[in-house]
C-alpha cells in the first residue's frame, strides 16, 4: 500500500501565539517549528499500516526550504520518501495548497492520503476536503480510528458522544485527529537515515485564489486573578468568611 502523508511547518505547539502588526501572519521570530500533533499521528498511522500490510510511506510538505527539517523528522519516524513543494515562504491558501498536492498525487500512484484534521497555526481544515474534491476521491474527516484492508477502509470518529463509522473504497483521503495513536519517538538509526535521505523537490507556481484573508486574531485568553486575604493569623477571619460563603463550613 502506498500512502502519502501531508504535513505543514508550523510554530511549535504550546507556546504563546502572536500575530504580526499587519494581522496577516503568525509572528514566528521567537518560536521554534514542528508539525502539528494531528500530523504526527497521521505519520504514525501510515507507518503502522505499512508495517502490517506492506507498502511505503511518502511525506510531503508545501513550504520554504526550511521545511525540510520537518520532512526529516517524519523520515526519522519511518517514512521512506520525502517531497518538498518549495515556495518562497508566503502563506498559500487552501485552494492553491490542495491543487499543488493534487498534482503530486496524480503524478504517482497512492492508495491513501492522510492529513491532520486542521492546521495548528491557522486552524484551516479545508485542504483535505478540497484535495479529495480535486481528485474525485471519497473523504472522511476528524477520524480517531482507522481499519485498512486491501480493497477499502473503515474510518471511525465520535460526534457529540456518538460513534460514526464510514466504509470507503480506496483510493481515499482521510484527515485524522490527535489520539488516533501514540506517535513513537524516533530511533537513533532512524535519525541517521533521515539525515542522509534525499528530499525530492518541486516548485509549484503560486496563484491567487478567490478566498482572501482579512486578518488573523488571537482569541482573548481567560484571565486568572488572585486575592490576598491577609498575612499570618490576621488572615484567618477573612478565610473563614470566604469558606462560609462557598458553603464549605455548612
Amino acid at each position: 500500500m502506498e500512502i502519502l502523508v501531508c504535513v505543514k511547518r508550523v510554530p511549535t505547539v504550546g507556546g504563546k501565539i502572536a500575530v504580526t502588526a499587519d494581522g496577516q501572519e503568525v509572528d514566528t521570530r521567537m518560536s521554534g517549528f514542528s508539525i502539528s500533533p494531528h500530523e504526527e499521528c497521521a505519520v504514525e498511522e501510515a507507518v503502522q499500516i505499512t508495517e502490517r500490510a506492506g507498502g511505503a510511506v511518502t511525506v510531503l510538505t508545501l513550504g520554504p526550504e526550511a521545511a525540510i527539517d520537518q520532512l526529516r523528522d517524519a523520515l526519522a519516524l519511518g517514512a521512506g520518501r520525502a517531497v518538498l513543494l518549495e515556495t518562497d515562504g508566503r502563506e498559500w491558501g487552501p485552494i492553491a495548497t490542495a491543487a499543488a498536492i493534487a498534482a503530486e498525487v496524480r503524478a504517482h500512484t497512492y492508495d491513501l492520503v492522510l492529513l491532520g484534521n486542521e492546521a495548528a497555526d491557522t486552524g484551516d481544515y479545508q485542504v483535505g476536503i478540497r484535495l479529495a474534491h480535486y481528485l474525485g476521491w471519497p473523504v472522511a474527516t476528524g477520524i480517531k480510528h482507522l481499519t485498512v484492508t486491501s480493497d477499502g477502509l473503515v474510518a471511525r470518529r465520535e460526534y457529540r458522544g456518538v460513534e460514526e463509522a464510514y466504509s470507503l473504497p480506496l483510493p481515499a483521503v482521510i484527515t485524522v485527529k490527535e489520539g488516533i495513536n501514540l506517535p513513537r519517538y524516533p530511533s537513533l538509526p532512524g535519525r541517521l537515515r533521515a539525515k542522509r535521505a534525499t528530499v525530492e523537490r518541486a516548485a509549484p507556481a503560486w496563484a491567487p485564489e478567490g478566498l482572501r484573508k482579512h486578518a488573523l486574531r488571537v482569541p482573548a485568553s481567560s484571565k486568572h486573578q488572585a486575592t490576598v486575604l491577609g498575612h499570618g493569623a490576621d488572615a484567618v477571619p477573612e478565610l473563614v468568611r470566604v469558606l462560609d460563603e462557598m458553603g464549605v463550613l455548612s
